[in-house]
């Protein structure tokens, strides 16, 4: 019997235009960042407004006042741009090329967050955000040049539903006991993890969908994909309450790829030919990306208490 000629010439067609790809990603790049200013002044508005002050995650009442606040819904729908450039570019290359690109929201959100706020990026947050980006930029760079894409096979789409069925319960635990301890580094971590989780299972659904295959277990996917992308969506609002938005950003632009990244490498074999010498260097990006993500973290907390510390002084005078 002769092949499907549709099905291979689609899979064919979308596999070879990497580049497109990742100007695609970029893009969503873009809209991430400006999506997320207008989220992050969404949530402020509602917290300062009706929030307790506690910062223990947003209650059903505030999110639903969220929902009807023009700004939230002005940066939902560039979300909806950016999730949409997202999954158009894991259609054209492999997870471990453009699922790293989005950091470039993060200079985006950076420059027009100091923007809204008046104020000016100091030296220690421009530092730390140049080494989330340097660590991305390398370990992209790399993997445009040795990944390669494989045929998604069942067992492997099994494996990634119980680690993310492992680290949602894990997430879901400790949120539930220590909710009221957490700062927004335990938000937008978690967040990151998940949305990995959601931007793997998006490229396994359309890749699956590409070659013509579509059963039960492509259905799982999309069910665990919804799932872990609307509790992600929450703790990302949560985190927008207690942190910046370069801050979130710098967080689910890291770690979010680092978690696709590994599970790309590690789960679907996508860098099964790549050198020795590749894993080092990915190693070592993934470190100072990381180490960037904290750095800003603490500039961010260091920023606010001297802010804190001025409005108290001038309260006094």
């Amino acid at each position: 019997m002769p092949p499907d000629l549709n099905v291979i010439d689609t899979a064919q067609f979308f596999h070879g235009f990497t580049p497109l790809g990742i100007a695609i990603a970029l893009l969503g790049g873009f809209f991430l960042a400006l999506g997320a200013q207008f989220q992050h002044r969404g949530v402020v508005v509602v917290e300062e407004r009706h929030g307790s002050g506690r910062k223990a995650g947003l209650s059903i009442p505030q999110l639903w006042r969220l929902v009807r606040s023009p700004w939230w819904a002005l940066g939902t729908l560039l979300l909806g741009l950016a999730i949409l450039c997202q999954l158009t570019s894991l259609g054209f290359a492999p997870i471990i090329v453009v699922q790293p690109l989005g950091v470039v929201a993060l200079v985006v959100t950076s420059v027009v967050n100091a923007r809204a706020s008046r104020t000016k990026l100091t030296r220690d947050a421009i530092r730390a955000i140049s080494f989330c980006v340097a660590g991305i930029a390398v370990f992209v760079t790399v993997a445009a040049f040795v990944a390669q894409e494989h045929p998604i096979e069942e067992k492997q789409l099994i494996i990634i539903l119980i680690i993310m069925g492992v680290v949602v319960t894990l997430l879901g635990v400790a949120f539930g006991l220590l909710r009221k301890r957490f700062t927004a580094i335990f938000y937008i971590l978690s967040a990151g993890l998940l949305y990995g989780f959601v931007a793997t299972l998006a490229k396994v659904v359309i890749s699956r969908l590409l070659s013509g295959t579509f059963e039960w277990l492509t259905v799982g996917c999309v069910v665990a994909l919804l799932a872990a992308a609307a509790l992600g969506a929450y703790f990302v609002q949560t985190a927008y309450s207690v942190g910046s938005p370069d801050l979130v950003i710098a967080g689910l632009t890291v770690v979010d790829p680092l978690v696709a990244v590994s599970i790309g490498i590690i789960v679907l074999g996508e860098a099964a030919g790549a050198p020795l010498w590749t894993v080092f260097v990915w190693i070592a990006s993934a470190i100072i990306s990381v180490y960037g993500v904290f750095q800003l973290a603490k500039t961010r907390a260091a920023q606010v208490a001297a802010e804190l510390a001025e409005a108290a002084r001038l309260g006094r005078a």
